[in-house]
């Protein structure tokens, strides 16, 4: 009868044979590079299982990062657009912040003779009554500030200072009904006195004679007669001219320089530096006679 296990060679034989078939492997792919192209073929054999093995991975991956929930994406829209805003609002600044630096610059740099004091001041308020032109701007007795002081713009004149406060004082445009100011043209020398009309945008002359050599679009300056404004400053140009025979006077309108209802900063002027007696044109005059006084000084 045959055994029905046959006895082979021992674990320990088969052991030292492996031992001994891995060295010479070893030794041969290790000096002799033996299996370089059988390693190739193997490497391109198990590649497949290696990209199948790492999909699940790489979907995970994909997932996490590319699918957000729907809130996560209405929040985002919303930080981004409130950053949007935000960055509209930093240019619309810096829009403003150029534009106050370009009405300083030309302020600044205004015809001023050199020995003539002067002062920035920023207007605080405007006078909500339709036929008061006055302002009140941010300078007082404190910044040396008194009353009857010339006020011009980048542009022209603007007004004189009509009360003064400790820390802020209220200007009297030249187009206030009640304001006149003694003005020259400019091409030819010829004095005349415009008014204010409670108008932003027109100004009168009045007792001009019919033969005065005035045209329209004459540039009118300042004369310095009154001891008030310096002389030489440019408030109004000649906009119309009615020449009725049948009255004894021509009927002259002037358009003021400056934009009085676009007004931001002004110029402060010292024209005697420190005015040390105060005289009868230190003070803003009352609206019936105001005009009649400049005009006998003219």
């Amino acid at each position: 009868m045959k055994p029905i296990f046959i006895d082979g060679y021992s674990s320990h034989r088969r052991m030292l044979v492996a031992l001994l078939l891995s060295g010479v492997f070893i030794y041969c792919d290790h000096k002799l590079a033996s299996f370089e192209v059988a390693r190739g073929y193997l490497q391109s054999l198990v590649s497949p299982l290696q990209y199948i093995a790492s999909t699940p991975k790489q979907i995970m991956d994909y997932a996490s990062d590319n699918l957000v929930s729907r809130k996560q994406l209405m929040l985002d829209n919303q930080r981004l657009q409130m950053n949007e805003l935000m960055l509209y609002e930093k240019l619309l600044e810096l829009d403003i912040l150029k534009q106050e630096n370009d009405r300083l610059r030309k302020l600044l740099a205004s015809p001023l003779r050199n020995p003539l004091k002067k002062m920035v001041a920023e207007i605080l308020a405007v006078d909500s009554d339709p036929y008061s032109h006055q302002i009140v701007i941010n300078r007082g007795i404190n910044d040396g500030i008194y009353e009857g002081q010339p006020v011009i713009d980048e542009t022209g004149v603007v007004g004189q200072i009509l009360h003064v406060g400790a820390n802020n004082s209220r200007v009297l445009l030249i187009t206030d009904i009640t304001h006149a100011i003694p003005l020259r043209v400019h091409r030819n020398g010829v004095r005349l006195i415009a008014s204010g009309t409670g108008s932003f945008n027109q100004m009168e002359v009045n007792h001009i004679a019919h033969s005065t050599d005035i045209r329209v679009g004459d540039l009118l300056v300042t004369s310095g007669l009154g001891g008030k404004f310096p002389e030489g400053y440019p408030v109004a140009m000649v906009s119309y001219i009615s020449e009725n025979p049948n009255k004894e006077f021509a009927r002259i309108r002037v358009q003021p320089i400056v934009e009085m209802n676009r007004l931001r900063y002004l110029l402060l002027l010292w024209p005697h530096q420190t005015p040390l007696v105060e005289s009868q044109y230190d003070k803003p005059l009352p609206s019936n006679q105001q005009t009649r006084q400049v005009a006998d000084e003219s």
